[in-house]
C-alpha cells in the first residue's frame, strides 16, 4: 500500500510545483503569442492525462491489492474499453497537435513587406546579412569561402555586392517591423534562438532554414544556439538589439557591404605580407572565419582553451609533467596536429583544422602580435 500514497503524492507535488513554480518563460517580445498559447495548450493537456493516469493507476493498486481469500479474474479483452482508451487518445493527440500545424503554417509564411535577414551559423559563432539597396541577396556557395570571404558570397554575381554583411555576433533589427530569417549552416547543426521573441529554427547543413518574426519590444536580447553543436556550444551565444527605425538606419550605414570587402582584401593581398599589417589583419580574420576565437580569448580570460593574449613567448605545463616555451615552432606544431600534446588544465578537444602555409603563417602572426612586445 506504501507505493499507492507515493504515487498520489507525486501528483499532487507535480500540481503544486506547476502553479507555484518561479520559473516562467521570459518576457514575450515578438507577435509570436501563440506560441506560448500552444506551449499552454501542451501543458494542458499532457497534464489532464498524467494525472488522470497517475491517480487511475493508483486506485488500481488500491482496489486490486492482494488479499486473502480473493482471486483475480481473468479477462482477455474488454472491446468497450478499448474503444473509450482510442478515442480519448485520439482526441488527446489531436489537442495536442493541431495547434501547433496552425501555428507552425504560418510560422513559414512571411508577410511580402517583411525585411530579410541572413543568419549564418559555424562553430562557434554568428554571422549576419542584410539586403543591399537592390533589395535581393546574392548568390552563396561554399566554393568561394575563404577568410576574406566567409559567408561565401559569389563575387560574379552582381546582386550580391551591395550586400550588407556583419561579422560579429552583434545584430540590429527595427521595431514593430517583420523580419524574414533566412538561416544556414557552415559546418554542423546549429539552432538560431532569442528566447523573449519565441522565434527559432534548426539549422542543418546543406539546407536554407527560414520563419519570420515581428519584434515589438525594444531593447538588448540574448540570442542562442539551441543545438548542442561542439564543446564551444555554449560559447556560441550573440545579441540582438531592437530599436526604432531611425536607430537601425543609422547602425545599417555605418556596415560594410560586399564590395568594401572585396576591395579590402585586394588591397591587403597587393601589399603583401612585408608590410606586417595585412598579415596580422589576415590572422584576426582567420581567427574569425575558422570558428578560433570561440575556444581562445583575446582579452585574457579563458574559455575553452587558453587565452591568446600574451600567449606567444610564455610558458606552458603540459599534461605529461613537461614544459614547453609558446614559439613559432610550437604553435605550428600544435596547429597542424592539437591532440599529439596536451595543455595542463584544458581538456584536449581541439579539432584539427586545415590550413595552407601562408594561413598558419597569418594565424601564428595574429597571436605574436596579441602578446607584449
Amino acid at each position: 500500500m506504501a507505493i499507492t500514497v507515493v504515487l498520489f503524492i507525486v501528483v499532487l507535488a507535480s500540481l503544486l510545483f506547476h502553479w507555484l513554480t518561479p520559473w516562467w518563460i521570459t518576457p514575450l517580445a515578438s507577435n509570436w503569442g501563440r506560441m506560448d498559447q500552444t506551449l499552454w495548450i501542451t501543458f494542458l493537456v499532457t497534464g489532464i492525462f498524467f494525472t488522470i493516469i497517475s491517480l487511475v493507476l493508483v486506485w488500481t493498486i488500491w482496489r486490486y491489492r492482494h488479499r486473502t481469500g480473493h482471486k483475480a479474474a481473468y479477462e482477455p479483452d474488454n472491446p468497450r474499453l478499448e474503444r473509450w482508451l482510442i478515442g480519448i487518445t485520439t482526441v488527446g493527440i489531436v489537442g495536442l497537435l493541431a495547434p501547433g500545424l496552425v501555428v507552425y503554417a504560418d510560422y513559414v509564411r512571411p508577410p511580402s513587406e517583411a525585411m530579410v535577414l541572413e543568419v549564418v551559423g559555424e562553430q562557434w559563432q554568428w554571422r549576419f546579412r542584410f539586403e543591399g539597396p537592390d533589395g535581393r541577396l546574392g548568390g552563396t556557395d561554399t566554393r568561394f569561402v575563404t577568410p576574406e570571404n566567409p559567408f561565401g558570397l559569389d563575387p560574379a554575381d552582381a546582386r550580391g555586392l551591395d550586400d550588407i554583411l556583419v561579422s560579429g555576433n552583434e545584430v540590429h533589427v527595427p521595431l514593430n517591423r517583420p523580419i524574414h530569417v533566412f538561416a544556414r549552416s557552415r559546418d554542423v547543426l546549429h539552432d538560431f534562438y532569442v528566447p523573449p521573441f519565441r522565434a527559432r529554427m534548426n539549422i542543418v547543413p546543406g539546407q536554407v532554414s527560414s520563419f519570420w518574426f515581428t519584434p515589438t519590444v525594444a531593447g538588448r536580447y540574448e540570442s542562442m544556439c539551441a543545438q548542442l553543436c561542439g564543446v564551444g556550444h555554449p560559447n556560441m551565444r550573440g545579441t540582438v538589439i531592437v530599436e526604432p527605425e531611425p536607430s537601425f538606419r543609422a547602425w545599417l550605414g555605418r556596415q560594410g557591404t560586399f564590395t568594401a570587402a572585396l576591395a579590402a582584401a585586394a588591397a591587403a593581398k597587393a601589399q603583401g605580407p612585408a608590410v606586417g599589417d595585412p598579415l596580422v589583419d589576415r590572422g584576426r580574420a582567420l581567427a574569425g572565419a575558422k570558428g578560433c576565437t570561440a575556444c581562445h580569448s583575446i582579452d585574457g580570460h579563458t574559455i575553452v582553451g587558453p587565452t591568446w593574449k600574451g600567449l606567444f613567448g610564455k610558458m606552458e605545463s603540459m599534461d605529461d609533467g613537461t614544459a614547453a616555451k609558446v614559439d613559432e615552432a610550437y604553435l605550428r606544431d600544435f596547429i597542424r596536429n592539437p591532440t599529439a600534446r596536451s595543455v595542463k588544465g584544458y581538456p584536449p578537444v581541439m579539432p584539427k583544422v586545415e590550413l595552407t602555409d601562408p594561413e598558419l603563417d597569418a594565424l601564428i602572426a595574429y597571436i605574436k602580435a596579441l602578446a607584449p612586445q
